[in-house]
């Protein structure tokens, strides 16, 4: 039986929850010693947690080193994410960094620091991003921002980290039924003023497409399944009606697309 040692180190970022939480629980089937850092524990008894925060950039620099140890680290799963329903003109300064922080510069945080250690062995590194990427959400613009610029950098990793055998691939669910739904950060009618009826509707309609859309285990398991693959691609969209729409919004013309986007969320 493979004991500690010897089994391959997966670090998840953000795994107490949601898909993360789902990707540990599949991680540790396949026989992974399993380290999830975040804010709050993972509560899968086999999985190892380390408290962090990935705004934080010398608290999540000592965490990713802790979890790799001496064994080093064969897998990281980038799952942590922020998101705020807000106008941009009334968005606060704090708020949209803080965002960015989680969603963007903490993934390149965490590929600088796994990257050293997977250099002579190769590994797998796998970003959570989404379809809110591919086509903006309204009033969740900053979120939207983040993802597109989580996929670029997982095209320019895939790129150079090649060469290394360390593989890159971006994950993009759509809706997808967690508890990040309600997680998110939604400024008041007080603070939206003008906007107050649209981000209202705005946010329902992005709620109701989250909680109706795929279940984290679903999602889990295309995370997984990437694992088997000798040449895994460098974007992978969950599910056939995902991937249908993203081909949909690159041959339309793009008025027709922000349009038919606009409509989704101001019903």
């Amino acid at each position: 039986m493979e004991n500690s040692s010897t089994k391959k180190t997966a670090i998840v970022v953000g795994g107490s929850s949601g898909i993360g939480f789902e990707t540990c629980r599949r991680l540790i089937s396949r026989g992974y010693n399993v380290v999830n850092i975040s804010r709050t524990p993972c509560k899968i008894t086999k999985v190892s947690n380390i408290s962090a925060d990935v705004s934080d950039g010398a608290s999540f620099a000592s965490a990713i080193k802790k979890a790799a140890g001496k064994s080093g680290v064969s897998l990281l799963v980038y799952s942590a994410g922020f998101s705020m329903a807000a106008p941009i003109e009334v968005a606060k300064e704090e708020d949209y960094k803080y965002l960015f922080e989680v969603n963007y510069f903490g993934a390149l945080r965490a590929i600088q620091l796994v990257v050293p250690h997977m250099k002579k062995k190769g590994g797998r590194i796998i970003l959570i991003g989404s379809l809110g990427g591919v086509l903006p959400i309204c009033f969740d613009s900053f979120y939207s921002s983040s993802k597109a610029a989580l996929e670029m950098l997982c095209r320019s990793a895939y790129g150079e980290l090649k060469p290394y055998g360390i593989k890159v691939t971006g994950v993009l669910p759509g809706g997808t039924s967690t508890g990040f739904t309600f997680k998110r950060k939604i400024y008041n009618d007080a603070e939206t003023g003008n906007y107050s009826g649209s981000v209202n509707k705005a946010v329902a309609a992005l709620a109701n497409m989250e909680q109706s859309g795929m279940t984290p285990e679903a999602v889990a398991g295309i995370i997984c399944n990437l694992l088997s693959m000798d040449n895994p691609p460098v974007i992978k969209i969950c599910g056939a009606k995902n991937t249908m729409f993203r081909a949909f919004s690159r041959i339309m013309p793009e008025k027709v697309t922000l349009n038919l986007n606009d409509r989704m969320y101001n019903q």
